[in-house]
């Protein structure tokens, strides 16, 4: 390990370290981004939307089944972008893009072909305001602290998810839905001013870049793995079933006894447990065997999604939300972080948005499915979430693979940035 790898991980112990500066703003950007606001209100809208317009729950779903295929096709071009440009470049417009297209929800009329285009033009912005956009440039800047940071930024969503359900919710109740889109469209910028101000890779000790080559998997030699195709076979399973609850999950409770508010708070349940086990899973990664909390934090996913089929109360709506929140949001944390060790960061956001094309057709297709069940069935029966359950536990089962899985990590490679 060369010095200058040497004092950045000295360095990162210290609270007065620049990277923590980066990572807070981050933490803002994530938190108001598409991650937390379009799948956790999404189910907020289905009624508002059917009683003012008669749309069908699989018409409405499919507006966000477009969203996540066209984050899948866009995801890697993103990637690819992040890996080459100053990350603020392809942030910055994205938010603003986001936060327009959300406000022009306020103004839909019966014909379903506007709110399609909208969802459309979301997906195309969508991971450059999320997670996914910020998550490079904090590989940039930690080494030893790595699992925790990245931990740290994805809690941004937890936060969002915690209070802008009840909070749209309260709007739709006091103000309308269109109202609620307009209070969603300002969300949404509230990250713009820190990510102007802070977002940048860290910058390269000069006499280090020079005399370091360029390492780690090509996207051809990680493609042609085991490992990738095993990460991206447990996002779709883990996808499918999680979207495809979290789209319908107020209509769930609500048909099974439970209130809206209830409901509401359930979705914020779901996102706010994932707080402290992100947290703590961020911990554990840089100390433990990543792999085999993957498979953990995944099957207790699986556990909530099947407490949930048979939610009729409020303990039972906020157990299941909570053991989903914590599975599935802890499950983010690794992910990247298996990619990094595994293949390092040359190609890293390309390869990243290649898992994000394999959670986008898993997270697509997951409510497109329960709606279309819930339209010839006319409910939301218990089978069906027992369905998305199985496809939960799939996830689990198929993370075991990683365990034994030999090739050889890239644990490190020299990183040409940009400020």
């Amino acid at each position: 390990m060369s010095e200058p790898e040497r004092r950045q991980i000295a360095s990162e112990s210290s609270l007065l370290y620049p990277g923590w500066s980066v990572a807070a703003a981050a933490f803002v950007g994530v938190m108001t981004s598409f991650a937390p606001i379009v799948p956790y209100t999404f189910s907020l809208f289905l009624n508002p939307l059917h009683q003012a317009f008669g749309w069908k729950r699989e018409t409405i779903d499919g507006a966000f089944a477009l969203a996540a295929i066209t984050v899948a096709l866009v995801s890697p071009l993103i990637g690819l972008l992040l890996d080459r440009m100053p990350p603020r470049r392809i942030i910055l417009p994205c938010i603003v893009g986001f936060a327009l297209a959300l406000g022009s929800l306020s103004r839909l009329g019966e014909n379903p072909l506007r709110f399609y285009l909208t969802f459309f033009a979301m997906g195309l912005v969508a991971n450059g305001t999320a997670q996914f956009a910020y998550t490079r440039t904090m590989l940039t800047w930690f080494r030893k602290h790595r699992g925790f940071a990245l931990a740290l930024i994805l809690t941004g969503s937890g936060v969002g998810s915690i209070w802008i359900p009840p909070a749209t919710q309260w709007v739709i109740a006091h103000s309308g839905w269109r109202a609620a889109y307009v209070f969603l469209a300002a969300v949404a910028v509230c990250g713009l001013p820190l990510t102007a101000l802070l977002i940048r890779n860290r910058p390269m000790d000069p006499a280090h870049e020079e005399h370091t080559p360029r390492a780690g998997a090509t996207v051809g030699a990680a493609l042609r793995s085991t490992a990738f195709w095993v990460m991206a076979a447990i996002t779709i399973l883990s996808a499918f079933s999680e979207n495809g609850l979290v789209t319908n999950l107020a209509p769930i409770l609500t048909e099974h006894g439970v209130t809206a508010q209830v409901a509401a708070f359930a979705l914020s349940a779901r996102g706010g447990s994932g707080i402290i086990a992100r947290l703590l899973v961020g911990l554990l990664v840089d100390r433990l065997s990543a792999q085999r909390i993957q498979t953990f934090v995944l099957t207790l996913a699986a556990a909530g999604t099947l407490i949930l089929a048979f939610a009729g109360t409020t303990f039972t709506a906020l157990l299941g939300a909570t053991l989903l929140g914590i599975g599935l949001g802890s499950e983010a944390d690794v992910a990247p972080y298996l990619l990094a060790r595994y293949f390092g960061r040359k190609h890293f956001s390309v390869l990243y948005g290649l898992t994000w094309t394999a959670y986008a057709i898993g997270g697509g297709t997951g409510p497109v499915a329960i709606g279309h069940l819930y339209d010839k069935i006319g409910s939301y029966q218990p089978r069906l979430i027992v369905g998305l359950a199985t496809v939960a536990f799939a996830s689990a089962a198929v993370s075991l693979l990683l365990w034994g899985n030999r090739e050889k990590a890239v644990e490190t490679e020299p990183e040409s940035t940009r400020p």
